[in-house]
């Protein structure tokens, strides 16, 4: 892996995703399994403890998504994210941008949740000198600064009222007048805006200008939840096992069939950024080169409480079947066979050769049930009764 990094831009084996400078012009393809990494700096936009850092497109739900960047990039169109805290909308903004033909400009992130409200309009529209008391010198805000290429507003749903109504004026008529100015300054910018707001239900309730909704969402981009798109789980574990490793000065742990298993099973309410933290509390506690289930961290899930015990059991009993059929390279029956005739006698001895309710605690219908049983010898063929 090789993140260049110069303070200017940073990217995934030279496709670098433009901050506040030019993009090199020559900058190679991207494998979906590339992991797009968001540069880790202090900038107050949002507490990092909620952002999403990392970013891949594996899953085909991801991958779906990757291609609608794409088309969506190649436009002007302002761009509306959508998706839960911690799902990597930044990220999606930042490759729309690095995907279009702005990516040469700059790329202006703004949470709207932090702007402070007697400072805001300072802040987005800019001001001159004595505008105010303190403005000593006149100053570009964000629409000016992301001139000729991206202005990102993060969190847009939380924009107050009075702003949202200057902000829909400044996105009509594509200028922007400075506190204390009374001359516009026209804009060549591409707006691209993220909230994990349900905008439509705050429109219904008054907390969202209709108007500025229609404006935003011209092209809109669904960021699914991590748990909706599995695929993407091991290649950012991966990532976040090297990374942590490498900034521990030790070699990269590998996990568990039983741990990644558990990883696969849980919900992950935090999306990619609850990922990322559960494998960095994970590496520093590891003790040898391998992860156990028991070594990680979930929410609401007690190291001691037994969760996921037995379904862990079970996944190393499977691994142990796995691994004794592979040493025995030829098996009379086969791996598949054995756990399905193990599980069906299971059943039928555990309710008593009651077919209803063994079909029941495994949850199949009664017919499935007594295939399987004529399949393994149990019952007779049609023919033979």
């Amino acid at each position: 892996m090789n993140f260049p990094h110069d303070g200017r831009y940073f990217g995934f084996d030279g496709a670098a995703l433009a901050l506040d400078t030019p993009v090199p012009a020559a900058a190679a393809p991207r494998s979906r399994r590339e992991v797009i990494e968001l540069e880790r700096r202090g900038g107050g936009r949002m507490p990092p403890s909620i952002r999403a850092t990392a970013l891949v497109f594996e899953d085909p739900r991801s991958r779906a998504l990757e291609q609608r960047i794409r088309l969506f990039a190649a436009s002007e169109a302002s761009v509306l994210i959508v998706g839960q805290t911690g799902t990597g909308k930044e990220l999606v903004a930042r490759h729309v941008h690095a995907c279009s033909p702005r990516a040469s400009g700059p790329f202006v992130a703004i949470n709207c949740a932090a702007l402070p409200e007697a400072l805001a309009d300072a802040e987005l529209f800019g001001h001159e000198k004595g505008a105010f008391t303190g403005a000593v010198d006149a100053r570009a805000g964000y629409f000016e600064s992301a001139q000729g290429g991206t202005l990102f507003l993060d969190e847009i749903g939380d924009l107050s009222l009075s702003m949202q109504v200057k902000l829909l004026r400044v996105l009509q008529e594509r200028s922007v007048v400075r506190l204390g100015a009374r001359t516009p300054r026209q804009l060549d910018v591409r707006i691209v805006a993220a909230t994990n707001v349900d905008l439509e239900r705050a429109v219904a309730a008054g907390r969202f200008r209709e108007d500025l909704f229609f404006r935003l969402n011209v092209a809109r981009l669904e960021v699914m939840p991590l748990a909706s798109r599995p695929g993407d789980i091991d290649p950012l574990v991966d990532h976040f096992l090297a990374l942590y490793a490498q900034r521990g000065g030790r070699p990269v742990p590998k996990l568990s069939v039983a741990a990644r298993a558990r990883l696969h099973r849980y919900g992950w309410p935090g999306n990619i950024r609850e990922l990322e933290n559960t494998i960095h509390h994970a590496v520093l506690l590891a003790q040898g080169d391998t992860i156990e289930a028991e070594e990680l961290m979930l929410a609401g899930v007690s190291l001691s409480d037994g969760r996921g015990g037995e379904s862990d059991r079970l996944e190393a009993a499977l691994e142990q079947l796995l691994d004794e059929a592979v040493e025995a390279e030829v098996a009379e029956e086969g791996v598949f066979e054995r756990v399905n005739h193990t599980l069906v006698m299971l059943a039928m001895q555990r309710t008593r050769g009651n077919q209803v309710h063994a079909a029941k605690l495994l949850g199949i219908s009664r017919n499935t049930l007594r295939t399987q049983l004529t399949r393994f010898g149990y019952l007779p063929a049609r023919g033979e009764r």
